[in-house]
């Protein structure tokens, strides 16, 4: 999918493509992801849909780019010498308003998702692989300096601690996920988890 992606893309200038992304993702916190339709994004954009067809394929696919275009570059280019600062250094790349945000991209997606295996697919190759690829190389970093144990049970689930800390804010405190909320919650949960002592 990636590839033929990039090759369907490549007409469309870099600038271009950020303004598209953007309108796509403003639809999408407006209406949700089942009342998006292409007919919108492209009178938006004043783009034709043909031309987003051809591009992007379909609508599916279309979300998950623009999704994608707004995250800090990769991940695992973070290497501060220490998990915790690692960890600490990503979240520090989205202030607090991206965080709210996003949070209002995750709520139009999350019924969807469930019922659109075009989505979920999309979601999963574009988003959630390589997000999850990039934490490992991370977490593995760790493992080779000592930080953290091989066997240590919890390394298979350090995304969902972090995605689910992220996701449930809202619904259980009421209050948006922040910088603040998500360093306290790395050192006093994840870090602990993984066998790691973060400082007093």
């Amino acid at each position: 999918m990636s590839d033929i992606a990039t090759s369907r893309r490549s007409r469309i200038t870099p600038e271009r493509e950020a303004e598209l992304y953007g309108a796509v993702l403003d639809l999408l916190r407006e209406v949700g992801y089942d009342a998006l339709t292409m007919d919108a994004v492209a009178a938006r954009t004043r783009s034709s849909k043909a031309t987003l067809y051809r591009q992007w394929g379909g609508k599916a696919e279309l979300v998950v780019r623009a999704m994608r275009s707004q995250k800090p570059g990769g991940i695992a280019d973070v290497d501060t010498g220490s998990l915790r600062g690692d960890l600490h250094t990503i979240i520090g790349r989205e202030d607090d308003c991206d965080m709210a945000q996003n949070v209002a991209l995750m709520r139009a997606l999350a019924m969807a998702v469930h019922q659109n295996d075009d989505l979920r697919q999309a979601l999963r190759e574009l988003l959630v692989e390589p997000e999850v690829e990039e934490f490992r190389r991370i977490v593995d970093r760790a493992i080779r300096r000592g930080e953290v144990r091989a066997d240590c049970p919890a390394l298979d689930y350090i995304v969902h601690m972090l995605v689910g800390a992220f996701a449930t804010r809202t619904l259980i405190d009421e209050q948006p996920p922040t910088q603040a909320f998500l360093i306290s919650y790395i050192d006093a949960v994840v870090l602990p988890a993984l066998g790691v002592d973060p400082p007093r």
